[in-house]
């Protein structure tokens, strides 16, 4: 299979371009470190609400093709219109069940001696999180305990319930209950950690948990 880029769920391949070569590096976690005279270790706020904060992904692809100019022309047009300064989502051939988001900008540049065009497509503000493609959906009937398996991003997830239901649950050694009537709810105190998240439910009909997951 030929490396590809699906942009929007559009194929780079498709419209014409060669991937040649991609890069996304991990992003940076957010740090900041204030020192003070007469300590030997600064004090370090990478993880000051509890957890590490990241910049935004930054992310580069360039494509290429070789034909005349008019041939690079169209090519170029029929990415820059679509995608130049917009929001899109990015799947690679290499993990088809992730996608980056991002604002992309594009670069063209056409050597008119070899006949080879190429195009960059560049992200400087795309979220730190690589995101799964589906959404991951728990549906449990009745009462008991569930458990949400969940990546490395922590996600609250969306729970929507047939008829009045109490959930309880245990975060960093905290114990919380929350009671909800039928309909669809999001509880920020819920929030599903890396690994299996337990949940006890107590009420009747299905309670469905989505949430979508992601890491880095």
């Amino acid at each position: 299979m030929k490396p590809d880029a699906m942009i929007n769920g559009v194929s780079m391949l498709s419209l014409g371009w060669l991937r040649e070569t991609v890069n996304f590096p991990t992003p940076q976690s957010q740090s900041n470190t204030i020192t003070v005279p007469g300590r030997n270790s600064p004090i370090r706020f990478t993880e000051a609400l509890g957890r590490v904060a990241y910049q935004p992904r930054s992310f580069d692809m360039t494509f290429s093709m070789l034909g005349n100019r008019a041939d690079y022309n169209l090519l170029v047009s029929l990415v820059v219109n679509q995608f130049a300064g917009k929001l899109c989502q990015v799947t690679l051939t290499e993990e088809p069940m992730l996608y980056a988001v991002g604002t992309l900008e594009t670069a063209p540049s056409y050597d008119p001696l070899t006949g080879k065009g190429t195009l960059e497509l560049s992200c400087t503000d795309g979220d730190a999180f690589l995101y799964h493609v589906e959404e991951t959906v728990v549906n449990f009937s009745g009462g008991g305990t569930v458990i949400l398996a969940n990546d490395f991003m922590p996600v609250v997830p969306v729970i929507t319930v047939a008829a009045e239901t109490t959930l309880r649950w245990t975060i960093d050694g905290e114990f919380f209950q929350k009671t909800v009537s039928a309909g669809t709810w999001e509880i920020p105190e819920l929030e599903l950690r890396h690994g299996n998240n337990t949940v006890s439910i107590t009420g009747e009909g299905i309670t469905t948990f989505t949430y979508r997951e992601g890491r880095l």
